[in-house]
């Protein structure tokens, strides 16, 4: 009872100083009433808003308490004489900014005086004021025309810019607001928010290695910048750096230690490096600060298998899902409630869930493009031949450090990598983006032939150093970055000794797994049941052709099922063919005490199991484009004697 008391008057203190800060910005009585000049009223209102952000919102206050800082702050300006309209205005604006979830996208004067700001004509201050009363009724389309009419008066106007950017991406418009922010940051880069704007939009959009500099900037240029340290720690955890993003979230409890997505991102952490205890107590402990936080309802589904126990967690969590959520928090918690669902064995409302998270999470994603996605798989069959790999001129790498396991994301990549990285030879590496990285770098070139000498020394070179900066002592290191199917053409032409895993999975399963997880926005064919039929069979004819032009050494195929059926026997096939010798920790694989990236983290910390096999057939109403995958053909297996 005393620390509700102490709690309530936390957020009423908060309010009064809100409306207080507000009193002090305005210039004067006359600003806050009817005839206040709109350039003096903007500029106050700018400053709450800064205020809310800097000052209340790393309180992280509950549904209660701002709903009691919104009560004593209206009532505070209306002692000072603001008019009631203008008072409930002012409020709105406020409880709107505290909102649970992802920080809003920051509105704000420029922090210094530039040549398109100042002086503004009546026209242009007219339509600022438009926009600004559009802001607080939520008319986000009648705010974009504002500013548009502002930016053709004025283009380099760097407040509209900005606050153009913030209106797009309230309205789901993401790829014109990132747009608008680059333009923002381009007329002037040491403007903070603008900075933090687009790294945060480039992380939620699935463009998260160029999410880090603006949000670095951002930093920079104001250290106490507690949202831009928060959006740095959640990139450095998507970009599998965990001790950095680590000590970021630290560093932002250190000056705000109710600050819930930063007890969310260390959950995460945890959850990661198999410390599911400590992960259910992190979301736990953000869930007693703020009942209404969706990534800590989320993140506690991932721990476990749910049963029909865990009743009170749903009830939450679709209260929560009807809370008014930022689009991408609640597709996060719909993909939680798909998975309780799955787990006590709903079907229907199961998929019913995936299929509304899906679609809510495609808003924020590139539209998939089929003719591009065939003509980059026709590319690599046509460079990379079984002639042109064999006749290859010049010297190349004989290392046979790299091991690469490969196969359809969901398909088992993640068990191989485990039961391989368990045995003390040999260390997992995870999702490393080097060849795709590479094949980017070097696009105009493998689009048209295999790279020359310099190049795949070079590539080498590199590659052996990225590994070795991972484990210098391991004979082998596992690369499983699905994408690198892609790229085996490249990778046989840089290291002709090292070995392939590749990974077959029923492929309905494979893409109903796929289709039930979360992953990035950039993984853009998975939003889709059409979109993701259509991958997998260019998936597949990209591996048909690697198998058909790799010398037989160098790949072996692991079906899934069998592995999981007789995990000794295959084991023992892996080993042999990547040259370990045999190791009973292999067997062990889910005590190993390692962070693993990637949607399996919860269930390669279990012994194997075979319920996953034919998983589809309980969905096999649903399946629609995926049923035609059945009748591919099955694939001869390679498995070579070493």
């Amino acid at each position: 009872m005393w620390l509700d008391r102490l709690n309530t008057r936390i957020a009423a203190d908060a309010g009064t100083a809100l409306a207080e800060q507000f009193i002090a910005a305005a210039p004067g009585p006359a600003a806050l009433g009817r005839q206040a000049n709109p350039a003096d009223r903007r500029e106050a209102i700018f400053a709450l808003l800064a205020g809310v952000d800097r000052d209340v919102r790393p309180l992280q206050l509950g549904f209660f308490r701002r709903a009691k800082l919104g009560n004593t702050f209206k009532w505070r300006l209306l002692e000072h004489g603001v008019e009631p309209a203008l008072a409930d205005e002012l409020t709105r604006l406020v409880l709107h900014r505290l909102v649970p979830g992802d920080p809003p996208p920051t509105p704000q004067a420029p922090p210094d005086p530039t040549p398109e700001s100042q002086p503004e004509s009546g026209s242009v201050r007219a339509l600022l004021d438009r926009a600004d009363a559009c802001v607080a009724r939520g008319a986000h389309a009648e705010v974009i025309e504002c500013y548009q009419e502002v930016l053709k008066a004025k283009p380099r106007h760097l407040l509209a810019r900005n606050n153009l950017g913030v209106a797009l991406w309230k309205l789901g418009r993401y790829h014109e607001a990132v747009e608008q922010f680059r333009r923002a940051t381009g007329i002037q880069a040491t403007y903070a928010d603008a900075q933090y704007n687009l790294g945060s939009l480039l992380r939620l959009t699935g463009q998260v290695a160029e999410s880090e500099l603006p949000l670095r900037r951002a930093l920079k240029l104001n250290p106490s910048h507690v949202e831009a340290q928060v959006g740095l720690a959640q990139t450095l955890l998507l970009l599998g750096r965990l001790p950095e993003a680590q000590d970021c979230f630290q560093k932002v409890l250190g000056s705000a230690p109710t600050h819930t997505t930063a007890l969310v991102g260390l959950g995460k952490i945890a959850g990661l490096e198999g410390r599911f205890d400590a992960a259910e107590g992190l979301y736990r402990k953000a869930l007693s600060i703020d009942r209404q936080v969706p990534a800590a309802w989320a993140g506690l589904v991932d721990m476990r298998r749910m049963t029909a126990e865990d009743g009170a967690w749903l009830k939450d969590a679709e209260r929560v899902a009807t809370n008014g959520l930022a689009p991408l928090d609640q597709a996060d918690l719909l993909f939680a409630i798909g998975k309780y669902c799955d787990d006590t064995g709903d079907v229907e409302r199961a998929f019913r869930s995936y299929k509304r998270a899906n679609e809510i999470q495609k808003t924020t994603a590139e539209r998939y493009d089929p003719a591009a996605r065939e003509r980059r798989v026709d590319a690599a069959i046509r460079v990379f031949t079984r002639d042109a790999l064999t006749t290859l001129s010049g010297s190349r790498s004989e290392s046979v450090k790299p091991v690469f396991v490969v196969g359809m994301m969901r398909s088992g990549t993640t068990l191989v990598e485990q039961i391989i990285a368990a045995h003390p030879d040999a260390f997992g590496g995870g999702e490393l983006p080097f060849w795709s990285d590479a094949a980017h770098q070097h696009e105009e070139v493998v689009r048209k032939r295999i790279p020359g000498e310099p190049i795949r020394k070079q590539l080498a070179t590199a590659y052996l150093s990225t590994l070795d900066a991972l484990s210098a002592r391991a004979l082998r290191v596992v690369d499983k970055s699905n994408f690198n199917t892609d790229h085996l053409g490249l990778i046989h032409a840089v290291f002709p000794l090292a070995r392939i895993v590749l990974v077959r999975r029923d492929p309905i399963d494979t893409c109903l797994s796929c289709y039930f997880n979360q992953f990035s926005s950039a993984h853009n064919f998975k939003l889709d049941l059409v979109d993701l039929a259509h991958y997998y069979r260019e998936h597949e004819r990209m591996a048909a052709h690697w198998r058909a032009v790799l010398p037989p050494d160098t790949l072996l195929e692991v079906p899934y099922a069998e592995l999981v059926e007789d995990q000794a026997g295959w084991t023992r096939k892996i080993l042999a063919f990547i040259g370990l010798e045999w190791d009973d920790r292999c067997m062990d694989f889910h005590t190993a005490s390692r962070s693993t990236l990637t949607a399996s983290f919860w269930q390669v910390r279990q012994k194997i199991y075979k319920q996953s096999v034919g998983r589809w057939r309980r969905y096999e109403k649903f399946i629609g484009p995926l049923r035609n995958l059945q009748d591919l053909p099955e694939s001869p297996r390679s498995n070579p004697t070493p």
